[in-house]
């Protein structure tokens, strides 16, 4: 009985937390309804579980939501199932990398990445640029620790890409 009475402190602890995000993301057009903070603790727990991954406290998706909040590939229709991805993602690949990297710092180039290389596609980052990452620290990459992640994303990018100047300038062209 004491064991269950801890862990419902807990999780009402990590509810209000979240629900406490909602005082900085509502600048941006976001929050989060009580039901919607229920559920997102809920995928906490399982992908924590699914990890194989401990965790104290209010958890990283207070940090997930500061620091992706703001980009412009996330919009309210999409919210919460773009937190509970990057939730998922974040815990998935902090194993990847053997936690040799700080949460500070995956956040950093998981956010690097989702905007300026994914333009929000969870997939391409959690598929591709996240596991070229992965693989990059397994073998010994620690460029990354000069700079907290800043800037570094795109060291490790060998993905041909087509050219966002010159693809608007063919657009000009046509019209």
């Amino acid at each position: 009985m004491e064991q269950n009475w801890i862990a419902l402190m807990q999780q009402q602890n990590q509810l209000a937390k979240v629900m406490e995000t909602n005082e900085y993301t509502q600048r941006f057009g976001l929050s989060i309804s009580k039901r919607e903070a229920e559920l997102l603790v809920a995928e906490r727990k399982n992908s924590l579980t699914e990890q194989r991954r401990v965790e104290f406290g209010a958890g990283i998706l207070p940090k997930i939501i500061h620091t992706f909040c703001d980009s412009d590939f996330i919009e309210q229709d999409n919210y919460v199932e773009t937190l509970t991805q990057l939730q998922d993602i974040f815990y998935l690949y902090k194993n990847e990398m053997m936690d040799e990297i700080t949460d500070d710092e995956l956040l950093q180039f998981m956010r690097e990445k989702f905007d300026k290389i994914c333009f929000g596609d969870l997939d391409y980052l959690s598929g591709t640029c996240l596991s070229k990452f992965a693989e990059a620290i397994r073998s010994g990459y620690n460029s990354w620790q000069r700079s907290d992640g800043y800037g570094k994303s795109v060291q490790l990018d060998d993905v041909e890409r087509w050219d966002y100047k010159l693809y608007m300038a063919a657009l000009e062209d046509l019209f």
